[in-house]
C-alpha cells in the first residue's frame, strides 16, 4: 500500500464503559488495524475483543448510509431534507391532532457511549414537550440512582471501588471480566482484580453463574437470583450484632435506624432464601469489616431484580458502616472534568409525576420503559400516538419486548435515529442513520464520573463526513428544532446559542465560580472548537474542576489541551469529596432514608413467599453488548452462542440431552432454545443471553440474522418491577420449562 495513504489515529473506545484507548490503523477511509495504545494513560494498552473488532463495525456494510422515510409500507431512501421535512410533517399531525402530551421519547443504551448523545438527548426531551420519556436506564441502572439520589442528594454522585488500592473486594451480581466493568469505569478490570489479589488482598464473587470473574476470585458464592438484598441485610445485621462497626464517616446520619431494620435478617432467617449458609454469611461480614481497607460492589444482578434499589443502597449502607466510605482503598466518588465543584443541585427527589395507566412514578424525568406499550395501546387522553427512538431497541432490549414490538406497530408516527433497521425501527416512519463510528468525535460525559481514577481525553473524528452528510449532532439539533416548532430547514445555529447562553448566564451568576461577575457576551468569544459540539465540549472542560476558568486558572485544561494530549491526561488517584459530592437537604448521608425504610416490610414479606420451580437470569457475553454488536462475524463466533445454560442435576431430572431444544414458558410467552448443560449455574436457575431474537421480517443486518437466537424479553414480565425506581425485573423471573 502506498505510504502515503497509511496513517494512524488514537481514540478512546466507544464501545463499553471501560474508555480504552485504541491505536488505529487506516489505508485511505479503510481500517486495517486495531490495538490497544499502550500511551494511553489509563488503559495502558488494554483492549477486549470488542475494541479490536471497531473497524469491522465501522464499516458494517449493513449500516445505512441515506435517511430512509416509509411510503406506502415501503422504506425509500430520501435526502436529507425530504427526511426532515417529513419529520416536520408527522411531528405537526400528532402534535395538532392529539396534542404535545402524545408525543414520546425512547433513548437507548448506545446513546450514553456517543459524544452527541449526553449533551442534545435532554434537550431534545424536554423540547418535545412531553412528560412521556423513557429510556434504557429502567431496564438496567436506576435502581442507583435512586438510592444514591435518596442517600447522598445527587442521583449521578455514585461511589465507584477503589479498585486500584483496595485490599477486600466484594463484588455482588457483577461480571466485570465480560461486562469490562458497568458503573465503574476501570480500563482492565481483570488486571486490576489480580493486582488486588497479588498485594494480599482478597476478592469474593456473589453470583447465581460461576463467571469468568467468579472464576479468578478468592472466592465464589452462589445467590438464589433476586435475593441480593437479604443477604446484603443479614450482612449488616452481622456487623451490628458483632460490634463490627468501622468508623463511620461524621457526615453520615441515620445508623440507628438502620441497625433496628437490619435486626429483623439475621443470616439464619436469609440463609435459606439466598441459598447461602449463615456462617458463611457471617464470615464474610467478619471478614468485610476487618480488612484494612475493603469496598463492595454491585452491578446488573442486583438492580434489575424485585428490590433492586433496596439492594443498591445496602451496598453503599455496608460501605459506610465498615467505614469504607469515601475512603482510599474503599467506595469513592470520582471528580469528572466537566462537573463544576460549584454547581449545587436541588435535593433529589422521584414521583414528580406518574405513567397515565399504572401509575408508576416519575424518576430522573422518566418513566419505566415496562409501561411504554401500555401509554402506547391504552385509549384515552395522553395516549401515545407518535414516539422517537434514539440509539434503541425496546423491541429487543425491554421487558415484554414483542408487545412492544406490537404497539409501535400502530403508531401514527415514528422517528428513529439509529445506523440500523433492525427490529425496533422497522416501524418507524423515518430513519435518520449517524455517520460512520470514525467519524465522528469522541468524549465519554458520563464515564469521567465513574471512572477508578480521575482522568480526561477527548478523540478528535478520524474521518471527515463526506460532503452534505450531517453529523450526529446536527442530527440531533434539527429535531430539537423540528420539536421547538421551528422549520425544518431552519438554522441550527439557535440551538448552540440557546445552550450555550444558558450555561454561561448560570456560571456568570453562581457563587465560586470562575467566572463569577463576568459578562457572558465577553466568555462567548473564547470558546474554541470547529463545531457546535466541540464548542459545547470546551465550554464544560473550562467551567469544571480541572479547567482554566477562562483565563481565572492558567494552565488548566480546555479543548485544546486536551486535543494536544490524545493519549489522555491522567488527574489522579481518587481523592475523599463526600463533602463536596453530597446535596441532600442537611448535607449529611442518609444511611436510612423513609422511602427505603418504608419498602423494607415487603422485602421482609417475601421471605415467605418463595416459591418452587425454575428462575430466569440474563447472561453477558465478552464480545456482545445488547442487541447492537450482533452484525460482526467475528464476535458472533465461538461460544457466543444464545443458549439456555441450565445445571446438569436439573437437565438430568427433566431428562435432557445436551443440544436439545426446550420450551420457555413464562406468563407473558413461550419460546424455544437449544440447552446447554453446566455445573457453573446453581441448580434452579437457568440462564438466557439478553440481546438476541434477530428473527424480525423487514430488517437488513444480514449477519445477525443468521445467528438470530431467542429473545429473551418474550419471557420476561413487564409488570413486575421495582417499586421504588420502577425498573424492570430481568433477574429472577419465574418460568417453566418444557420439552419442545
Amino acid at each position: 500500500m502506498p505510504a502515503e495513504s497509511v496513517k494512524t489515529a488514537f481514540r478512546t473506545c466507544p464501545l463499553c464503559e471501560a474508555t480504552c484507548g485504541l491505536r488505529i490503523t487506516l489505508d485511505g477511509d479503510h481500517v486495517t488495524d486495531v490495538r490497544g495504545d499502550r500511551e494511553d494513560v489509563f488503559s495502558l494498552g488494554f483492549i477486549c475483543p470488542k475494541g479490536a473488532k471497531l473497524g469491522d463495525l465501522d464499516e458494517d456494510p449493513d449500516r445505512l448510509r441515506a435517511p430512509l422515510v416509509k411510503r406506502d409500507g415501503v422504506f425509500v431512501e430520501v435526502s436529507w431534507a425530504e427526511a426532515f421535512a417529513e419529520v416536520e410533517r408527522g411531528l405537526k399531525h400528532v402534535r395538532e391532532t392529539y396534542g404535545p402530551g402524545a408525543m414520546a421519547l425512547y433513548l437507548g443504551n448506545p446513546g450514553v457511549h456517543t459524544m452527541s448523545g449526553p449533551v442534545y438527548n435532554g434537550v431534545l426531551a424536554k423540547t418535545l414537550g412531553t412528560r412521556n420519556i423513557f429510556s434504557a436506564s429502567t431496564s438496567d441502572q436506576m435502581p442507583k440512582h435512586v438510592s444514591c439520589g435518596y442517600m447522598f442528594g445527587d442521583p449521578l454522585a455514585i461511589p465507584v471501588p477503589d479498585l486500584d488500592r483496595t485490599d477486600y473486594l466484594l463484588i455482588l451480581g457483577a461480571n466485570p471480566l465480560e461486562s469490562n466493568g458497568s458503573l465503574c469505569t476501570a480500563p482492565d478490570f481483570p488486571g486490576r482484580l489480580k493486582k488486588i489479589r497479588s498485594r494480599g488482598g482478597r476478592v469474593v464473587v456473589v453470583d447465581p453463574r460461576r463467571t469468568r470473574t467468579a472464576d479468578m476470585a478468592d472466592q465464589h458464592l452462589f445467590i438464589r437470583p433476586g435475593t441480593d438484598s437479604l443477604l446484603l441485610f443479614a450482612l449488616i445485621h452481622t456487623v451490628f450484632a458483632e460490634n463490627l462497626v468501622g468508623e463511620v464517616h461524621p457526615l453520615v446520619t441515620g445508623v440507628d435506624e438502620l441497625r433496628e431494620l437490619a435486626g429483623k435478617f439475621a443470616p439464619e432467617t436469609v440463609a435459606d432464601a439466598c441459598g447461602i449458609d449463615a456462617t458463611t454469611i457471617r464470615q464474610i461480614a467478619r471478614d468485610l469489616a476487618a480488612a484494612p481497607t475493603a469496598a463492595v460492589y454491585g452491578r446488573i444482578g442486583t438492580t434489575v431484580a424485585e428490590f433492586g434499589t433496596i439492594a443498591s443502597w445496602l451496598v453503599d449502607a455496608l460501605n459506610a458502616l465498615t467505614g469504607n466510605l469515601d475512603r482510599p482503598g474503599g467506595a469513592m466518588f470520582p471528580a469528572a472534568v466537566t462537573r463544576a465543584a460549584y454547581v449545587r443541585k436541588r435535593p433529589f427527589r422521584t414521583g414528580r409525576w406518574q405513567s397515565r395507566v399504572r401509575e408508576l412514578p416519575e424518576v430522573l424525568g422518566e418513566l419505566p420503559v415496562a409501561t411504554l406499550a401500555d401509554e402506547i395501546t391504552e385509549p384515552g387522553e395522553g395516549q401515545i400516538h407518535g414516539l422517537f427512538t434514539v440509539a434503541g431497541n425496546p423491541v429487543l432490549s425491554a421487558p415484554n419486548g414483542p408487545r412492544i414490538g406490537e404497539a409501535l406497530a400502530g403508531l401514527d408516527f415514528m422517528v428513529s435515529v439509529d445506523p440500523y433497521l433492525n427490529e425496533t425501527t422497522r416501524h418507524a416512519t423515518v430513519i435518520l442513520p449517524p455517520p460512520r463510528v470514525l467519524q465522528a468525535p469522541h468524549f465519554d460525559w458520563a464515564f469521567h464520573s465513574l471512572g477508578v481514577r480521575n482522568f480526561a481525553n477527548y478523540s478528535p473524528a478520524v474521518l471527515p463526513l463526506p460532503a452534505g452528510r450531517p453529523s450526529e449532532a446536527e442530527i440531533l439539533m434539527r429535531l430539537i428544532l423540528i420539536a421547538a416548532g421551528q422549520p425544518a430547514d431552519g438554522d441550527i445555529r439557535g440551538v448552540e446559542e440557546t445552550m450555550i447562553g444558558g450555561i454561561l448566564a448560570k456560571a456568570v451568576a453562581a457563587p465560586g465560580s470562575p467566572v463569577e461577575g463576568r459578562e457572558a457576551a465577553e466568555i462567548r468569544p473564547l470558546l474554541d472548537g470547529d463545531t457546535p459540539l466541540e464548542r459545547w465540549t470546551d465550554l464544560m472542560v473550562r467551567l469544571g474542576r480541572y479547567g482554566d476558568g477562562f483565563g481565572a486558572n492558567p494552565g488548566g485544561l480546555t479543548l485544546e489541551v486536551l486535543k494536544d494530549n490524545p493519549h489522555g491526561i491522567d488527574l489522579g488517584a481518587l481523592q475523599p469529596r463526600l463533602a463536596e459530592a453530597l446535596c441532600t437537604a442537611d448535607g449529611k448521608v442518609q444511611l436510612c432514608p423513609p422511602e427505603f425504610a418504608a419498602d423494607v416490610p415487603r422485602l421482609e414479606a417475601s421471605l415467605a413467599q418463595r416459591k418452587p420451580g425454575f428462575v430466569l437470569i440474563g447472561r453477558r457475553h465478552l464480545r456482545s453488548n445488547n442487541s447492537w454488536m450482533h452484525n460482526i462475524p467475528a464476535l458472533v463466533s465461538g461460544t457466543n452462542k444464545c443458549t439456555l445454560h441450565i445445571n446438569p442435576a436439573d437437565a438430568e431430572r427433566l431428562e435432557l440431552t445436551a443440544g436439545q431444544k426446550v420450551q420457555l414458558i413464562s406468563r407473558t410467552g413461550t419460546i424455544e432454545v437449544p440447552v446447554d448443560f453446566t455445573d457453573k449455574i446453581m441448580p434452579g436457575v437457568v440462564s438466557l443471553p439478553h440481546g438476541w431474537g434477530h428473527s424480525a421480517p423487514d430488517t437488513k443486518m444480514a449477519v445477525a440474522q443468521k445467528s438470530a437466537g431467542v429473545n429473551v424479553n418474550a419471557v420476561t414480565d413487564e409488570s413486575i418491577v421495582d417499586v421504588l425506581s420502577g425498573t424492570a425485573v430481568f433477574n429472577g423471573v419465574p418460568v417453566e420449562i418444557k420439552t419442545a
